[in-house]
């Protein structure tokens, strides 16, 4: 009956089952044997070399991951709707201590190549304006849209010529992948994805984010993640059972079978939503035409959602639900255009 956010889920058994077994005495920080672990767990994922860390929250992740990529001085090319804009307090701006976040308009909160090469165009390259440093999207974004291969592939082409860092925000990365069926080095890496913020709250886990990074550059800008997370009071003493989560995600492919089950519920509301919906739904999130007396009538039996300004409403399914568990919901949609 709540579809607040995916944050609130419960977590998955096998999520709970492996901070169980981290439960005994090992080195602290990330000294540990699971924390380890995490290069060559998330290499063979990703099937190229990734340098890896835990991290405490999706924002942590994000502000730590541009600081490594943005100077001071500099800028982050991003969507007007993006989390690091909207939802995280100013933290980018407090990690990279002053870099500045340059909003662009997109449908559904999508960046594009020809709205980002206008933006660099506009920018003098003298000291009196602030050059761009870095590009940072979010898979799937903030209105639930997934960015295909090609579409991450051309911003990473901008990117590269332009000699900029290039971060996505992946706290639904799962999701997306789970939609396009591509493997994961297809929208990161292998299109020029230098840092990508690896969700795990959001798909079953219980507290941690991974930070991943790719390319030769990767060891070096580790190195330097950690000591932000450090500096930032973000290095958990015991980090073993941060670790443990995400490697009880990546191996046996429990994240993506994770977000297919949210997806595929997700779908299922759609369904009952037929004409209300204001963006297609290919990850979990849904976004429909709602008026306050629909709203009422709904709250009425119990479901729980936000709303999305004066006459909308923002849907979330997560991992533990199905199409059955979400039936009621989608047959209450329907029935309010009957």
């Amino acid at each position: 009956m709540h579809y607040f956010s995916d944050n609130a889920t419960p977590v998955s058994p096998a999520v709970m089952a492996a901070i169980a077994a981290a439960d005994r005495a090992d080195h602290g920080y990330d000294g540990d044997a699971w924390s380890a672990q995490l290069d060559g767990a998330l290499s063979a994922l990703f099937d190229t070399p990734v340098s890896a860390l835990w991290i405490a929250t999706g924002t942590a992740a994000n502000s730590i991951a541009l600081a490594t990529l943005c100077p001071p001085y500099g800028g982050v090319i991003c969507h007007e709707e993006a989390h690091i804009v909207v939802d995280e307090c100013g933290a980018p701006g407090f990690f990279t201590h002053g870099a500045t976040l340059m909003p662009l308009p997109g449908e559904g909160a999508k960046l594009t190549p020809d709205v980002v090469a206008d933006r660099l165009k506009a920018i003098r390259p003298d000291v009196h304006q602030v050059p761009a440093c870095a590009i940072s999207i979010t898979n799937a974004t903030e209105y639930g849209l997934v960015y295909s291969p090609d579409e991450v592939a051309a911003l990473g082409e901008l990117a590269t010529a332009h000699g900029l860092g290039f971060h996505m925000d992946g706290a639904r990365f799962a999701n997306a992948v789970a939609h396009l069926g591509c493997a994961p080095a297809d929208i990161t890496w292998r299109a020029g994805v230098d840092a990508l913020s690896f969700g795990c709250v959001k798909n079953g886990g219980m507290i941690g984010e991974a930070l991943l990074f790719f390319g030769d550059s990767a060891p070096a800008r580790a190195a330097e993640a950690k000591r932000w997370r450090k500096r930032s009071g973000h290095l958990f003493s015991k980090g073993r059972y941060l670790a443990a989560q995400i490697l009880a995600m990546v191996e046996g492919d429990l994240w993506l079978r994770n977000a297919r089950m949210a997806n595929a519920a997700a779908q299922a509301l759609a369904d009952g939503a037929t004409g209300r919906l204001l963006h297609p739904v290919q990850a979990n999130e849904l976004f429909i035409r709602l008026s306050a007396a629909e709203a009422a009538i709904l709250r009425a039996q119990g479901f729980d959602f936000y709303d999305w300004g004066d006459d909308a409403a923002r849907l979330v399914t997560n991992w533990s639900q199905d199409a059955a568990s979400v039936a009621p919901l989608a047959h209450a949609l329907w029935a309010l255009t009957i």
